[in-house]
């Protein structure tokens, strides 16, 4: 089985419009392509106007396809707006938002700003917000029939995670905002997912996580039960499946794409796994002696 190859048919996304926010670099990069090679007209939107326009233009050479740069801060409501507007400006429609732009700070807690803190809610939470409320607002007023909206978590929404307090905090809201509207909006044709990704290195996002050596110190492989870390295809291929109609009965799903990473550290015990053969030889014959007492 070849895990990086791609998953649905030719034209599985033919006609649809689909919004990617982050979508410049990194794995809203990877999820845009494969968008784009299975037929839809994508809008990509970040900060970063020149970057985007890069992208576009690199995908579009690669797919064929249709690749729509819009500049836009998604921590700003009327932007938020006019990113939309200029879409259907373009396309006609959207049917599917991507809630991927995102941000992150390793650190002890105690070391953060204020601001600093509030940087990453602002583009997490109120992001997403702003994105999923102004997007659901034009669906719901015009009646379109079907479109979904699929958010990018992570596995320490649900568990929480130490040193990534501020992600954490707002990732945890947009998987609650995810869940609820799933819901409230179903009745409107809206379906709400979510994909908690693992490991799936970036260069970009990575080297300012862990710059320098930290990046060998901090072998993320190893804390995977599949020992290895995700191919951005792999992504790319369930990002696409929740976008497609082939998913039209999942609705309110946070899918875990991780190897297993979250459950090993989840268990009490897992750790367990570092203990050589020979020891576990040792312990069962300890455990044995004291029964037979």
């Amino acid at each position: 089985m070849n895990y990086k190859g791609k998953m649905l048919q030719d034209n599985a996304l033919k006609g649809q419009t689909i919004v990617v926010t982050g979508g410049g670099s990194g794995l809203g990069k990877a999820m845009t392509r494969y968008f784009l090679e299975l037929g839809a007209n994508v809008a990509i939107t970040s900060r970063n106007l020149e970057k985007l326009q890069g992208t576009a233009k690199e995908l579009e050479t690669e797919t064929g396809g249709i690749c729509l740069p819009l500049q836009c801060d998604v921590r700003h409501y009327d932007q938020v707006e006019a990113m939309l507007k200029n879409t259907l400006d373009k396309f006609g429609k959207v049917d599917g938002l991507l809630n991927n732009a995102a941000g992150n700070f390793i650190s002890p807690t105690e070391r953060l700003s204020a601001n600093a803190f509030d940087t990453i809610i602002d583009i997490v939470l109120k992001g997403t917000k702003n994105c999923t409320l102004a997007f659901g607002k034009h669906w719901i007023d015009t009646k379109q029939e079907q479109s979904v909206i699929l958010n990018i978590v992570t596995t320490y929404a649900w568990t929480g995670s130490a040193y990534v307090v501020p992600s954490a905090t707002a990732k945890a809201g947009v998987l609650a905002m995810t869940r609820s509207l799933a819901v409230e909006w179903a009745k409107y044709g809206i379906r709400s997912n979510a994909i908690a990704p693992g490991p799936f290195p970036t260069k970009g996002a990575w080297d300012r996580l862990l710059p320098g050596d930290l990046k060998e110190k901090f072998d993320m492989s190893k804390k995977v039960p599949l020992q290895r870390v995700g191919d951005h295809q792999e992504l790319a291929n369930l990002a696409a499946y929740l976008i497609s109609d082939f998913s039209a009965y999942v609705n309110g799903e946070v899918i875990t794409i991780d190897g297993g990473e979250w459950l090993k550290g989840a268990g009490q015990f897992n750790l367990l796994d570092q203990i050589p053969e020979q020891m576990w030889d040792m312990l069962e014959q300890m455990i044995r002696a004291k029964k037979s007492k």
